[in-house]
C-alpha cells in the first residue's frame, strides 16, 4: 500500500450485505472505504454526503423509480460531479451493460473478477481509463458504435493506412485488445509477454496516435472498425 492508493475514496453500491462486506474486506488494505449503501435512495444520499472519488455500482439495486444502477448514476452526478462509477455486477446482459455505460459508467466488470484485477481496474478508472471484462468488449463497442455512450460517441470517419502504418505489427495487436477492454495484465497473457513490455507499447501507440488515454485509444479504434 502507498499514499497514493489510500488516496483514492472508495464507495460500495449494492444490496446483498454479505458481498459488500466481501469486497470492503478486499479493498480495504489499499483504498479508503468511505461509504456503502444498499437502494437507490441511500445510495444517491449516501455518494452527496461523501463525495467519493469512484464508486463500485451494481445494475440491480431496489427502490427509486427505475430501480437501477444506472438511475443512481444519473441522480448522483448532479451532487458529485467528480465521482467515476466502475459497474460491478454479475449480470452480462446487453441492455444491463449498456444502460450503465449511457448514463455514463467509466467501466463494467462482472463479480467473477478476481481481488487483483478489481483494484487494478479501480486505479485505472480512477486515472481516467475506461475498463471493461473482455467478453464484454462486444456490447461496448455496439454502443460506442451507435453514438451511445454519455461523452464516448462515434464521430465517424474511416481508415487511414498512414495511421496504422506508424505501429508495429506487435503494437496493433496491443492496441486491439486495450481497445476491446482488457486489462494490461489480461493483455500481457494473451500475446505471453510482460505487463512492463504492454505498457511500453501502449506509451507508443498513444504518442505515435497522438491520443491522451485508453478511452480515446478505443474510441478511434472504434472509428476506424479495426477492432
Amino acid at each position: 500500500m502507498n499514499d497514493q492508493e489510500r488516496q483514492i475514496r472508495i464507495a460500495i453500491v449494492d444490496d446483498h450485505e454479505m458481498f459488500r462486506a466481501g469486497v470492503i474486506a478486499t479493498l480495504q488494505p489499499y483504498f479508503d472505504i468511505i461509504g456503502q449503501a444498499a437502494d437507490v435512495e441511500g445510495s444517491v444520499a449516501m455518494i452527496a454526503q461523501t463525495q467519493p472519488d469512484v464508486v463500485l455500482l451494481d445494475v440491480h439495486v431496489p427502490g427509486g423509480e427505475d430501480g437501477g444502477g444506472a438511475e443512481i448514476l444519473v441522480k448522483s452526478r448532479i451532487y458529485s460531479p467528480k465521482t467515476v462509477f466502475l459497474a460491478l455486477s454479475v449480470s452480462d446482459s446487453p441492455q444491463d451493460v449498456g444502460s450503465v455505460i449511457r448514463a455514463g459508467a467509466q467501466g463494467y466488470v462482472t463479480k467473477t473478477i478476481s481481488g487483483d484485477d478489481l483494484i487494478s481496474s479501480i486505479k485505472q478508472v480512477h486515472e481516467g481509463y475506461a475498463v471493461f471484462s473482455p467478453k464484454l468488449a462486444g456490447f461496448v463497442l455496439s454502443a460506442f458504435q451507435n453514438g451511445s455512450a454519455t461523452g464516448m460517441g462515434t464521430q465517424g470517419g474511416t481508415i487511414h493506412d498512414d495511421e496504422l502504418d506508424r505501429l508495429s505489427n506487435r503494437e496493433q495487436e496491443v492496441m486491439r485488445l486495450i481497445a476491446r477492454g482488457y486489462t494490461y495484465k489480461e493483455v500481457a497473457a494473451e500475446l505471453f509477454i510482460s505487463i512492463k513490455t504492454v505498457e511500453t507499447h501502449v506509451s507508443s501507440v498513444l504518442r505515435k496516435l497522438q491520443l491522451s488515454n485508453r478511452t480515446e485509444l478505443t474510441r478511434w479504434a472504434v472509428n476506424r472498425r479495426i477492432v
